[in-house]
């Protein structure tokens, strides 16, 4: 739900939302969508109880008002102690990346992506046990009634194939993040029975998508809504149709389910790791309400399928009550596909750049906004594909002489081996030091920006897309270096359209210089982020890092 809607304007200074299907999706984008929230239990909750054991319970975003709903009270286990959930909603990526990147007292307990390959993605070393599904909602492809009537397939629907390979254009999710967009290249891949024929065909789709306008989902979307006859085809849930139709009036968005049968989206319960002897008995009972009958009533309500596939409670127009035959998709074969799809992506090449100004020891979250910037660079990392090539530098002020920056990790590909180590792994044991590498001192954010946009471009490579991405919590205090209006005069002066670098700014938390770092993105063609929030900070790094 809500998924294909920017959720993060109130970060993103420089990228506006691109959904505009109404003002009610706005409401429903900041409530469920990939935005992470905290949920937790009302103020009187536990206040009856000696002790209380708290949960941590993870849930896809379009999941977290029925979680919170269910288990908005403390629950008696017996001998005064209570079970209180404190849930969580975000995007299943995410917590894959903390999955591989954080330790065990920050991961969930409890998790529940919106689909069993998470799981896959995460691998047998996270320590997933499942244990039921809260509901399921098969993937369908979204688009205006009207295109429907047009192509026949309101009376005769195609199949997957045919669907995403043709001449309609297709708005494909970021498959890095999409269950569904994945799940719909793999149904091509089932459906042809697997085999070079069926990776072939998957390709096909990829690049005939690529080749096809320049459609984000979120603007399809808004066209089928609008009954626009031209509306590109997008893969997404049931569910997310019926909320989307549910919130705006007079909606022509409708479901197509391909002839072959729907992959489900399938909700799992997962335990993460072990639970010890004093939380284990708390873990049970979370676990049985989000799978219990109220469960069921609630998730029909908010416009899914149960486990057994019995049809939402109201689904309204633009969907069909029976449920269409479940397409089982081959996870081992998801998997390879991902690296198949992986090989097509043109590889990035990242210049990272983090401040180690004294400020960063500022108290946020748990932490300080140094750990934090520690945990979300090194779960960014863990995602990012093998292909791209990443370099790492820390600033203040005068780090290194005169010069405000310090590198250390030039770029290089992210499986090239240095003396007997990846370089994915030089970086991650580098970012690991943050906190104990802070300067004390101001913040050479100018200098610094220029340098890296400089050396960016000294190596950069045609065949990948190139960018500098510059986490700061403050602003520009090296009186002795050049200023803003500087900066980008040179900047836009030693511009090279034959070698673009793109500037990213991520400001974090309230003291950053958002409008500085906006100015620097305008003058490169890049972007800028706010994570007012520094607990925000793991969802914008992880963005900004992707954002090519």
């Amino acid at each position: 739900m809500g998924r294909h809607a920017d959720t993060t304007a109130q970060r993103r200074a420089t990228r506006p939302a691109p959904l505009a299907i109404g003002a009610a999706l706005l409401v429903l984008a900041l409530v469920a969508g990939g935005l992470v929230w905290w949920l937790s239990s009302g103020s009187d909750a536990g206040a009856d109880c000696d002790e209380t054991r708290t949960v941590r319970v993870t849930v896809a975003p379009e999941m977290g008002v029925v979680a919170q709903g269910l288990l908005d009270e403390s629950q008696d286990l017996g001998g005064g102690t209570c079970a209180l959930a404190e849930v969580t909603a975000q995007e299943p990526l995410q917590t894959v990346g903390d999955l591989t990147a954080l330790e065990g007292s920050a991961l969930p307990q409890v998790w529940v992506p919106d689909s069993s390959l998470w799981a896959v993605r995460a691998g047998d070393d996270a320590g997933l046990d499942p244990s039921g599904s809260m509901a399921r909602s098969p993937v369908v492809l979204g688009t205006s009634r009207a295109a429907a009537d047009q192509l026949g397939w309101s009376t005769q629907p195609p199949g997957w194939q045919a669907a995403l390979s043709g001449e309609r254009p297709v708005a494909v999710p970021d498959l890095a993040t999409s269950a569904e967009g994945v799940a719909a290249l793999a149904a091509v891949q089932t459906a042809l029975g697997g085999g070079d024929q069926a990776d072939n065909a998957v390709v096909q789709a990829v690049l005939a998508a690529r080749r096809g306008p320049a459609v984000t989902p979120a603007d399809a979307l808004t066209a089928a809504a609008a009954d626009d006859a031209g509306a590109p085809l997008v893969p997404v849930s049931e569910q997310e149709v019926i909320s989307l139709n549910r919130a705006t009036p007079d909606s022509a968005l409708v479901a197509v389910y391909p002839a072959e049968g729907s992959p489900q989206l399938d909700y799992p319960v997962l335990r993460v790791g072990s639970a010890s002897d004093e939380d284990r008995a708390a873990v049970d009972a979370v676990i049985r309400t989000l799978t219990s009958e109220a469960a069921r009533t609630a998730v029909l309500d908010a416009g899914f399928r149960d486990a057994e596939g019995n049809p939402p409670t109201e689904p309204g127009p633009g969907v069909q009550e029976q449920a269409p035959q479940a397409l089982d998709v081959d996870t081992e074969q998801v998997q390879g596909l991902l690296d198949e799809l992986a090989r097509l992506a043109a590889p990035s090449r990242l210049l990272t750049v983090f401040d180690v100004s004294q400020s960063m020891e500022a108290p946020a979250g748990d932490g300080t906004r140094a750990t934090l910037a520690r945990d979300a660079a090194r779960s960014a990392l863990s995602l990012i594909p093998g292909t791209s090539s990443i370099g790492l530098w820390f600033f203040a002020y005068q780090l290194q002489g005169e010069q405000d920056w310090v590198e250390l990790e030039p770029i290089r590909g992210l499986q090239e081996e240095v003396g007997g180590s990846t370089q994915r792994d030089l970086l991650d044991a580098a970012l690991d030091t943050i906190p104990e590498r802070l300067s004390r001192g101001g913040t050479g954010l100018f200098d610094t920006t220029l340098g890296a946009v400089r050396a960016a471009r000294e190596q950069y490579d045609p065949e990948a897309v190139s960018s500098v991405v510059i986490v700061t919590d403050g602003t520009n205090e090296d009186s002795t270096g050049i200023g803003l209006d500087q900066l980008l005069q040179t900047l836009q002066d030693e511009a090279d359209p034959s070698r673009p670098v793109k500037a990213i700014g991520v400001a974090l938390g309230p003291d950053a210089d958002i409008a500085a770092l906006e100015q620097i993105a305008a003058a490169t063609g890049g972007a800028a982020y706010s994570a007012v929030d520094p607990t925000d900070l793991q969802d914008v790094l992880f963005d900004a890092l992707r954002q090519r």
